[in-house]
């Protein structure tokens, strides 16, 4: 059956691998996909951290949200490969590779990642839905001086993310798709009030930072954009018809990720020119709004509203099937249900009972880059090394699977992602704000830790001590497990 005829209804399948005559999708879809996921609004703020934090130029800015975002979104794409040939969601296959039980601690960090950034999602939408009622009132509102309406707002927001996540693959390429061209359109027009506000004098006397503000940039823009949707990619590419090539699954992710990405971070970055207010904001949808006219706030805040939901959708539906991959034995729209849950009382604590929420907690999923760059280091070495995953084996979660390996744990994957997180931390600062220093790592001062590039350190790591080990057996082990039991 075609996705077209599966469209408002609920998709029962939850990790187990999609029957090949269910597979006809193509690229275009996942061009929609990730199009949507990405148009959000508050990809400004990051081209503005470019140029006010960084000092770069907008030649140098553009460079960097290019190779950064479109070029994390590259890796997404080949990470979807994964998806079309076992048919599995991410971290399902990752049992492959990990072993049923070794594969909880990168399930885990997904499944953090993934509620982390929904949680952002969550709560800065309700701010959305304040900012308009105060246009309306006239008088600012607040989250804690109006707690029932931050309940409703928060609440309202999940229950449209769980409309599209909850029923599932069919209509979130459908949903994804159309409402890109709605909230594209008013990106665009949004984009042209704030247009007016470069000063085009100041862009081209800018004079460009070293290369080492660039790699910094690079690295930044990477680990908020694509490393954050690394382990989401075989989620959608598994239902992609068997003839499509990986060629098409890289650019549908690179192009779709990277064309709104790039062009809202270099917008970001030409409004700040000699202008940090954007990029030093603690609430960037207020400091967006104030540069623009009294009659277009309310466009804008529904421009915004719609980019967070579109993002929110994807993700929502990846946690779902990330959380059934730790085991957890329900239909797949409870484990969405779950999430919405954990989210909807994440985002309650944040609004109404923390003090404050954007900084420690956006340095705590940014933390989280660090193991997901090593999981996706150690997963492409195997991936160019696996034709095919044993479906029977995926799903089996007692020691007679292929992929058991010693008690459940494939310990030369599991020690070369241990270790490179290790090493990872080494090279990395973790603060709040500019004077609160969390962690220092050892290696920090070094001119990787300066030049923010232990991600890529923990990447080569990652994947060059499981080559060197041995991983990507299991290929073997898959055939001569299936020759002793006869199939």
């Amino acid at each position: 059956m075609r996705a077209s005829e599966q469209v408002g209804k609920l998709e029962t399948r939850g990790i187990e691998p999609v029957p090949e005559n269910e597979c006809n999708g193509h690229p275009l879809q996942l061009f929609w996909v990730w199009f949507a996921a990405n148009i959000s609004i508050l990809g400004l703020p990051l081209g503005a951290t470019l140029i006010a934090f960084q000092g770069l130029s907008i030649g140098q800015a553009l460079i960097v949200a290019i190779l950064g975002a479109g070029g994390s979104f590259a890796i997404v794409g080949l990470l979807s490969i994964a998806g079309r040939r076992g048919r599995a969601p991410s971290l399902t296959l990752s049992r492959a590779i990990f072993g049923m039980r070794g594969n909880i601690g990168p399930t885990l960090v997904s499944l953090g990642s993934r509620l982390g950034w929904e949680t952002v999602n969550t709560t800065t939408a309700a701010f959305v839905l304040l900012s308009l009622v105060s246009i309306v009132q006239g008088t600012p509102v607040e989250a804690k001086s109006a707690p029932l309406l931050t309940l409703l707002f928060i609440g309202l927001f999940v229950l449209l993310t769980l409309c599209v996540s909850g029923l599932g693959h069919a209509t979130l390429l459908v949903i994804q798709k159309w409402a890109t061209w709605v909230f594209g359109a008013l990106n665009l027009v949004v984009g042209g009030f704030l247009a007016l506000h470069i000063d085009w004098a100041l862009v081209w006397a800018a004079t460009p930072a070293p290369m080492s503000a660039v790699l910094i940039g690079i690295g930044t823009m990477a680990a908020g954009t694509g490393i954050g949707w690394a382990n989401a990619g075989a989620d959608m590419s598994r239902y992609q018809h068997k003839s499509v090539r990986a060629a098409g699954l890289v650019a549908s992710a690179a192009f779709g990720a990277g064309i709104p990405l790039v062009l809202l971070i270099t917008l970001g970055g030409l409004i700040s020119v000699g202008n940090d207010h954007l990029a030093s904001a603690t609430d960037p949808i207020v400091a967006i709004r104030e540069l623009l006219p009294t009659w277009m706030a309310v466009p804008y805040l529904i421009t915004a509203f719609g980019g967070l939901l579109l993002s929110n959708n994807l993700s929502v539906y990846s946690a779902g099937l990330t959380t059934l991959t730790l085991g957890l034995r329900v239909k797949r729209v409870y484990a969405v249900v779950v999430d919405i849950v954990a989210i909807f009382i994440g985002s309650i604590y944040f609004m109404l009972i923390a003090e404050s929420f954007y900084g420690p907690f956006i340095t705590f999923i940014s933390m989280l880059a660090v193991p997901i760059t090593a999981w996706v280091g150690i997963f492409l070495v195997d991936l160019r090394h696996r034709q095919r995953y044993e479906a029977a084996d995926l799903m089996n979660v007692s020691p007679s699977s292929a992929y058991w390996y010693a008690g459940g744990v494939e310990w030369r994957a599991l020690g070369a992602w241990a270790v490179a997180i290790v090493l990872g931390f080494s090279f990395t600062t973790v603060k709040i704000g500019a004077g609160n220093v969390l962690f220092h790592g050892w290696l920090a001062d070094s001119w990787f830790g300066q030049n923010g590039l232990g991600w890529i350190v923990t990447f080569v790591v990652a994947g060059g001590l499981y080559a060197l080990l041995g991983g990507c057996r299991d290929r073997r082990a898959a055939m001569t497990h299936e020759a002793a039991h006869g199939r």
